[in-house]
């Protein structure tokens, strides 16, 4: 365990699922891979983004846009409503598996979470080797892919997740 005078140094992950909503409905309708998709209200009525796929990001489309913008910039996608209880499904197989990495786990969102692994290192090894190791358990059990960023902190971590994405891991 790595220590410093004042008890052992932190070792925090972000974990940030990728395009969470458009990727389980890839897993639940294939035929949506590859192609410019966007979750959330009814693009000729009110609302927001609520998840782009990376290609319909390639157009500027991204969450919390109104969506009768995103319709404007990628007239092209496919536009669904979502369906939360899947989403609600999903995530709580994915909160079960950082739990087998760590008891301290705090979900911020449906889609994202702190893990701190802290003290850990004889059961996983150092925070890059579980951090590893959880991306490919995440892929591996529910098809979903994530990307993780780890540092001593929850800030420095979370931006390390977004310089990862997509499906990437980030050690700070």
């Amino acid at each position: 365990m790595t220590r410093s005078p004042e008890g052992p140094i932190p070792q925090i992950l972000h974990v940030d699922m990728d395009a969470f909503f458009v990727s389980v409905e890839e897993l639940e309708d294939p035929a949506l891979k590859g192609k410019a998709v966007v979750v959330g209200a009814d693009p000729d009525g009110r609302g927001v983004v609520a998840a782009a796929s990376y290609e319909a990001r390639k157009f500027g489309v991204h969450s919390a846009m109104p969506i009768r913008t995103a319709k404007r910039l990628c007239p092209h996608a496919i536009f669904l409503r979502g369906h939360h209880e899947k989403y609600g499904d999903y995530s709580r197989k994915i909160y079960r598996i950082f739990g087998e990495f760590t008891p301290v786990v705090e979900m911020v969102s449906i889609d994202e979470a702190y893990l701190d692994l802290t003290g850990t290192e004889r059961l996983h090894g150092g925070a890059f080797r579980a951090a590893d190791r959880l991306i490919r358990t995440v892929k591996d059990r529910t098809g979903l892919n994530c990307s993780v960023g780890v540092s001593t902190s929850h800030l420095v971590s979370k931006i390390a997740s977004e310089q990862a994405k997509p499906h990437g891991l980030l050690y700070i």
